[in-house]
């Protein structure tokens, strides 16, 4: 029976998608779409190691990146456009999900780095399980837009041991326009409240490797200096030093955003950043990253060519 039929089978669960705040209810498993662009369907477009994530996640040799193709926020300005908004990827099986978390631990990955893969809740939950089975060993890491249901958060608990978790907006205004979901704001503080609850205290091993809690990444935007400072005193009023958190300047304009969001076309002012770090600062925040000049960079932008999805004979 696969993950989707014993979730319509389970009494408390709905017969079509709440998995994301949306709750869109569609009915997946009939091959209906739902609003991040999903079916029921597994779909994939980068499996690889990644050195550009935060220190305690990337470390020396790299964080085993899975790309999942759609999402349920598809933000205007996403640098990963191609997969998020137009759905670029391939269909693969759990199994095949699940061997290449092992492939990436053979390769040395310091864990495995789930990128938007809240569509895919279900079936990422069974793939971890058989992996496990198998002998993966390493931290399980959940990187998120923070828009996410608490339901499904507490759903993984045995999936996830750390998260990645953006808290993008304090206005609903900005919410709207940018990413189409007004009640973002309080969405993803219950969902940050939800995940330090299952996971615990930011903590780090021997080596300086994230192992459990929540990292909050705070993407600076062209002009939005006010609100990104807001969002940052909403998390440390909600969380205090229990997380820690980054600070992002890495913002680079996509192709096409000029016309629609002409606000949006530039790159964030080194001004506005050297601001946004004082006032971290300034907080007594104990734990935190920031950017170095020159983030901001369309070579940092991974490349969606499937690479290490279908490397096998067998999906």
């Amino acid at each position: 029976m696969c993950c989707w039929e014993e979730l319509l089978n389970d009494s408390l669960a709905p017969a079509t998608c709440t998995l994301c705040p949306r709750r869109c209810q569609a009915a997946r498993i009939s091959g209906e779409r739902g609003f991040c662009g999903a079916t029921d369907r597994l779909r994939v477009a980068r499996v690889a190691l990644h050195h550009w994530e935060e220190p305690p996640i990337s470390g020396c040799q790299g964080s085993g990146t899975v790309f999942f193709s759609n999402c349920g926020l598809r933000c205007v300005y996403c640098q990963n456009y191609q997969i998020s908004l137009d759905g670029y990827g391939t269909e693969i099986s759990t199994q095949r999900l699940a061997r290449a978390f092992l492939e990436l631990a053979g390769q040395g990955a310091h864990n495995i780095n789930l990128v938007t893969a809240t569509q895919y809740s279900l079936e990422v939950m069974e793939a971890v399980q058989v992996a496990r089975s198998m002998g993966l060993k390493i931290p399980v890491i959940w990187n998120s837009s923070g828009y996410e249901n608490v339901e499904t958060i507490m759903r993984l608990a045995d999936t996830v041991d750390a998260w990645l978790m953006d808290f993008r907006y304090c206005s609903a205004a900005l919410a709207e326009r940018y990413s189409q979901a007004s009640d973002y704001p309080s969405v993803a503080a219950a969902a940050l409240l939800a995940a330090v609850q299952q996971s615990g205290p930011y903590t780090l091993d021997s080596s300086g490797l994230m192992t459990s809690g929540v990292l909050v990444r705070f993407l600076l935007l062209p002009g939005l200096l006010s609100d990104t400072i807001a969002c940052v005193d909403q998390v440390f009023s909600l969380v205090g030093n229990s997380v820690c958190y980054s600070l992002l300047s890495q913002y680079t304009p996509p192709a096409g955003i000029t016309e629609r969001y002409p606000e949006l076309a530039g790159q964030v002012s080194a001004w506005d950043y050297d601001l946004l770090i004082d006032h971290v600062l300034g907080l007594g925040i104990t734990d935190s990253f920031m950017q170095e000049e020159g983030s901001s960079s369309a070579d940092f932008i991974p490349a969606f060519d499937l690479a290490g999805v279908v490397n096998q004979s067998v999906q």
